[in-house]
């Protein structure tokens, strides 16, 4: 019966035309190989740029991904543009439309890395924003490619080729047609599933496939924030589309050749040219790092998308776009949803961390779509294999959701980590006219508590409106008083309502690391116990002091904030001050010292460390727990920055149990916060400028980004009041790695120098390791200014007398010939710390 125009004819088929000769085959092989040998290398040549640029301290390169972007297009277009235009064959044409489109989609979205990682959720939204405008342009385009010119009433579109014999000619993703010769469907067909319907068996078995793709994500990874989940679900949806667009009826129609089609041909070569797809659309997908994994994952499941055409052609009908993108945006909702790519740095790859697990994850993965590959082959693209019944496929994705479920609520790590936002109001504490008090530690004392006073006063009398908004809104406040600032929980949102109040100065992202499905294992020291003082305490003339002079530092109290602190270590135990304000976690709530990284343990070890490897080993110390896993954030720094100027006991609230007249003397930092931890230059000046006017020496390390100039840059060794170390290395010479100066507007940094190359010391488990760094400087000059003010209590708190003492009394240090960064006030500052020389001027004020 007609149900057209009765005066239309519908024109009849044209036989589909192909090339002769094998040489369009070996082309398509060629272009496919050529694509995936320059995007790939290209992803990874792109991150290893951003890791390097990173570790290195320098700026981020933002061109780097344009430049890879373009070069991709132009390296991968030609080829396969020739491809999809010169050769006759439709399936060979259809490849390099495929090849081409995903080109242009891989240059697209590798442009947005261009945003800083530490904005993840703005980045998140305009990768779910262009893959939804290029999957409308790319649908636009290929409908009005296939567009018919018969009358209307006909069916099908004429496409550029036709369909296998029995079905209509090749059109877009709108209007494809089966092998039966049925006009094809943007949504799932009857697939032998009843009638039609959105979730038809294949598109079931596809939400199946990528369920189960899914679950070494939900095992081994963590939510970040809701808004970071939601616009990373958004994003993987997008991108799911995008793929139904890809790789729509239209592609799989150049493919099914044959009445009826045959299975091999679909899940072999269509399965290879999807997968290749696939490789493209997956090099787009996420930020610099978390991409990578998409690379692998992707690829294989060109495959099962063979695989789940092949058996909805048993049924009579495409696929559809259904399968696609329920299988492709599953898949991708692992690596954008349950990975930070922050996070997925070489700084994390020394231990079982972040690194390691995205491995795991990304190889179990891949794993799941080669089984699903084979396996859905061998059941579905068999030549006389039955079509798939909607109950069956049905139970099984509601068995794989269920799995998902329990995996996720059980081993996994149940809940949002997302990242925090620290908000610095536009007020700071005014501490101008700080009486200088008494000399010595009672002076340094009611210092100490007149700025703790002020401190709080001020965050008191300017926090309380926005606190209660905060709290209102759920959204969790943390008050701090060194920096007037409060951390928050919120999004993009939030960030854009907090940063547009007049009160309000700034909102950084305070980063938040997310949990691990198992702890790494703690490090451990394997190198003996030195047998007498070490070479770097000998190369400062600590020894002398000791054995010379008679002070080994008893009576001073210094502080480290870092990794923690191995409390139990025999060359430690006996240093700690104890009290219950000696230690703080604010990471993990321990209760007592303990260190799992080891840098902590190694850094106060050379300050206070006892059997030779401390310099000042008579004093004691305090220790709070500010890097977890090798990275903090600036609300952590402040944490630890905090207690160190007004201890508080467990539970405490340091705006009102502080105890300023248990202040260490002098803190040692071995840290630094960059712009991925989310600091920006200032976010740590008040917190040293607070803790100069309490006479509190702080000491921190220059950072190990040489040897570039303009080097010392993240905060806070670039401030004034902070006393600034770079390293050298057994004979006196800077080393590499030590950050040059100059600092900021031109201030010469660093102060001093002290040995930092193969550096002994403790490390926790009883064991000692040797390290190189500015970390390990550090906390010798720190140990240095505890001999002093042991040998001259007066000089407590008075920074400006012990700090020139250190400079005039430094010896020559060897620095980079011909004077480089401005000289070798930027290089090795004052010159390698005298521990002797110091100690004997300090005692001779009298």
């Amino acid at each position: 019966m007609q149900v057209g125009p009765p005066t239309a004819p519908v024109p009849p088929l044209r036989p589909a035309r192909r090339d002769t000769g094998p040489w369009p085959v070996v082309a398509a092989a060629v272009t496919g190989v050529w694509a995936v040998l320059v995007a790939v290398p290209g992803q990874l040549a792109g991150w290893v740029v951003d890791q390097l640029v990173l570790v290195a301290g320098l700026d981020r390169a933002v061109a780097v991904w344009p430049v890879v972007a373009l070069v991709t297009v132009l390296l991968v277009g030609a080829p396969t543009l020739a491809l999809a235009l010169i050769p006759r064959s439709p399936a060979i044409r259809a490849t390099g439309r495929a090849w081409l489109a995903g080109t242009l989609v891989l240059g697209a979205l590798t442009l947005l890395r261009a945003l800083p990682p530490v904005h993840h959720e703005a980045y998140l939204a305009a990768l779910a924003a262009t893959a939804v405008v290029l999957a409308l342009a790319l649908d636009r385009i290929a409908r009005r490619r296939s567009a018919p010119p018969a009358p209307a009433g006909a069916p099908g579109g004429s496409g550029d080729g036709a369909a296998g014999p029995g079905g209509v000619p090749g059109g877009s993703s709108a209007g494809a047609a089966g092998s039966g010769g049925a006009p094809g469907r943007s949504g799932d067909g009857p697939a032998g599933g009843g009638r039609g319907g959105r979730f038809g068996a294949v598109t079931l078995l596809a939400v199946a496939a990528g369920l189960a793709s899914l679950l070494p994500w939900v095992w081994v990874g963590a939510l970040g924030g809701a808004s970071e989940t939601l616009l990373a679900g958004l994003a993987a949806a997008a991108l799911g589309a995008l793929a139904g667009v890809l790789l729509g009826p239209a592609f799989w129609t150049a493919f099914a050749v044959g009445t009826p089609p045959r299975p091999a041909r679909l899940v072999l070569v269509g399965g290879l040219v999807a997968g290749a797809t696939l490789a493209l659309l997956g090099a787009g997908a996420g930020q610099s790092g978390a991409q990578l994994p998409a690379l692998l994952l992707l690829p294989p499941l060109g495959f099962v998308l063979g695989a789940l055409e092949a058996a909805a052609r048993h049924g009579g009908r495409p696929a559809g776009l259904g399968p696609v993108r329920w299988l492709v945006g599953l898949a991708l909702a692992g690596p954008l949803a349950f990975t930070d790519p922050e996070e997925v740095t070489v700084l994390l790859a020394t231990t079982r961390d972040v690194p390691f697990w995205v491995a795991v994850a990304t190889g179990a993965a891949f794993a799941v779509a080669v089984l699903l590959a084979v396996g859905y082959g061998v059941l579905l693209a068999r030549p006389r294999a039955r079509a798939p019944r909607r109950v069956a496929a049905g139970l099984t994705a509601a068995a794989l959701l269920a799995a998902v479920m329990v995996v996720y609520a059980v081993p996994g790590q149940p809940g949002l980590h997302g990242e925090r936002l620290l908000v610095v109001l536009r007020e700071q504490a005014d501490l101008t006219g700080i009486p200088a008090g008494a000399p010595g530690r009672a002076g340094r004392d009611a210092r100490a508590a007149e700025v703790y006073r002020r401190l709080v006063a001020t965050a008191e009398r300017t926090q309380g409106d926005l606190r209660r908004e905060l709290g209102r809104l759920r959204l969790h406040p943390t008050p701090y008083y060194l920096v007037n600032a409060i951390e928050t929980d919120g999004g993009p949102a939030v960030r854009a309502w907090l940063a547009g109040r007049p009160e309000v100065a700034r909102v950084l992202v305070s980063q938040r690391l997310r949990p691990l499905p198992a702890a790494a294992p703690p490090a451990r020291g394997t190198v003996p116990a030195p047998t007498g003082p070490t070479w770097n305490v000998s190369l400062i003339g600590a020894d002398r002091v000791w054995s010379e002079l008679g002070v080994t530092g008893a009576g001073v109290v210094v502080g480290s904030s870092d990794s923690g602190v191995d409390g139990r270590h025999p060359a430690l135990a006996a240093g700690f001050r104890g009290g219950d304000d000696s230690w703080y976690d604010p990471w993990e709530h321990r209760r007592a010292p303990a260190d799992r990284g080891g840098h902590g343990t190694h850094t106060v070890g050379s300050a206070v460390g006892r059997n030779g490897i401390g310099v000042a080993p008579g004093a004691s110390w305090v220790g709070c727990v500010n890097l977890d896993r090798n990275l903090g954030s600036p609300a952590r720094y402040l944490d630890c920055l905090q207690f160190m100027l007004a201890p508080f006991p467990p539970g405490g609230d340091p705006l009102t149990d502080g105890r300023p007249q248990r202040a260490p003397d002098v803190l040692t930092n071995s840290w630094g916060c960059p712009p991925v931890e989310g600091c920006d230059p200032g976010a740590l000046r008040p917190a040293t400028a607070a803790l100069a006017a309490a006479g509190i020496l702080v000491v921190a390390a220059a950072g190990n980004t040489g040897p570039y100039c303009g080097s010392i840059a993240d905060p806070p060794a670039p401030y004034p009041d902070v006393l600034t170390v770079g390293a050298v290395d057994r004979a006196r010479r800077l080393t590499r790695f030590s950050s040059r100066g100059p600092a900021a507007g031109g201030a010469a940094k660093p102060d001093l120098v002290a040995p930092g190359a193969g550096v002994p010391s403790a490390f926790p488990g009883g064991g000692y390791a040797t390290l190189d760094g500015t970390s390990m400087a550090t906390p010798q000059v720190a140990g240095v200014v505890a001999l002093m003010w042991s040998a001259n209590p007066a000089l407590v708190g008075d920074l400006d007398r012990t700090r020139r003492i250190l400079a005039d009394t430094a010896t020559p240090a060897g620095s980079p010939a011909g004077a480089p960064c401005g000289g070798a006030g930027n290089l090795v500052g004052a010159g390698l710390v005298d521990a002797y020389g110091a100690v004997r001027a300090a005692r001779d004020l009298g």
